[in-house]
């Protein structure tokens, strides 16, 4: 009987021994071996001791680390690729490009409101196909022509591409008026063309910023972090890089003494990019980390440098055609360094699974406190 005992008191220590060992050596990420999460702060309310009483035995198990299963992401990170991160820049540059060709055809600027309406044919050609690419079949882009959804932005996104496409479109072939002959069919073509293209062309500039800004509430309203949670900037940094890079395009194409508007457009778009950048990089606590490090930061942090090096330069080069256009590089640059920036910043958020659950943690801790 004595020998039993003996062999069940060894049975009992052992299993005890291994027990602690599980809790405090286990592998990293394993979370099946630290208990549930919030385990650790328990145990610090209850005055750091099992139990919570009074002389009762100081508590040994580290606290919970705040990780998924292994390590694994909590979000299925998105499946998007550099195809939609172009996809944002190009559709920026269409929507900056009508705004800037409107004003260029209301101030009496034609090589201004040319250099604005074929860009914008153009980029929305370019943002076309890159959307198609992604959706991996054209017939994909004509079936959500089939339901008009409000709620979502990937719906209404497709409805503002089908109106701003053709204007943008229209506009842009008014521009051939001048090469037309002036008699027969083509000449009355060529006398047509002018008035059709001014029209289009405000048409297309009424719906530029819908189309700059729904971008930035498509990322929004999926459930990445950094983009979910930083829904207030977003389409402030988009609408400043669409009229940037708009006005860049100006500063590349126009001459110097065209480019007025160009270079107001670019200070306005230059304020708004700046303002919603650092809104984002600074407002959202830990959700703001991902694009401050890594190649998100490196990207954001060109960008600025870039787009204040453009509107610093067509401020002072304005009797300058080099400069001009080197200030027009600056900022479609910059654009392009933003857009990929937020993109990648909000990809590296779905990916570590602590932009996930402390957040998570930190809000449920927040209405229990409330709660009491």
């Amino acid at each position: 009987m004595g020998e039993r005992f003996r062999q069940f008191v060894d049975r009992e220590a052992e299993r005890d021994s291994t027990a602690v060992r599980d809790t405090a050596g286990h592998p990293p990420g394993d979370v099946t071996r630290r208990g549930r999460a919030g385990d650790g702060d328990r145990g610090r309310r209850g005055g750091g001791r099992r139990g919570g009483g009074r002389g009762g035995e100081q508590l040994t198990v580290p606290p919970a680390e705040f990780t998924s299963y292994y390590g694994r992401p909590v979000l299925k990170p998105p499946v998007w690729k550099w195809d939609i991160a172009a996809y944002l820049f190009t559709g920026g540059l269409a929507a900056g490009s009508a705004l800037l060709a409107a004003g260029a055809q209301l101030t009496g600027r034609p090589e201004l409101r040319r250099a604005g309406r074929v860009g914008a044919l153009g980029a929305i050609g370019a943002s076309t196909f890159f959307l198609i690419h992604d959706l991996g079949r054209p017939a994909r882009f004509h079936h959500m022509l089939r339901v008009a959804k409000p709620t979502s932005p990937m719906s209404v996104g497709t409805w503002i591409l089908a109106a701003f496409g053709p204007a943008a479109g229209a506009a842009a072939v008014a521009e051939l008026a001048p090469a037309l002959p002036r008699h027969g069919v083509l000449g009355l073509v060529g006398r047509l063309l002018p008035p059709v293209g001014a029209a289009a062309g405000l048409v297309a500039a009424a719906t530029a910023p819908a189309l700059a800004t729904y971008t930035g509430v498509l990322l929004a309203d999926t459930a990445v972090p950094s983009w979910h949670e930083a829904y207030p900037e977003l389409p402030f940094v988009f609408a400043g890089s669409a009229l940037a890079s708009g006005a860049g395009l100006g500063l590349l194409a126009a001459p110097p003494d065209q480019t007025g508007p160009a270079v107001r457009m670019a200070t306005a778009g230059a304020a708004l990019e700046l303002y919603g950048s650092h809104r984002v990089e600074h407002r959202l606590g830990l959700l703001s980390e991902p694009y401050r490090t890594g190649t998100p930061g490196r990207l954001l942090r060109s960008g600025r440098v870039l787009t204040a090096a453009g509107v610093a330069g067509a401020l002072l080069g304005r009797r300058s055609r080099v400069v001009s256009a080197l200030s027009g590089v600056a900022l479609l640059a910059a654009s392009v360094a933003t857009r990929f920036g937020i993109f990648h910043g909000g990809v590296a958020s779905a990916r570590d699974p602590k932009y996930t659950v402390v957040p998570q943690r930190a809000r449920l801790d927040q209405r229990e406190r409330d709660a009491s």
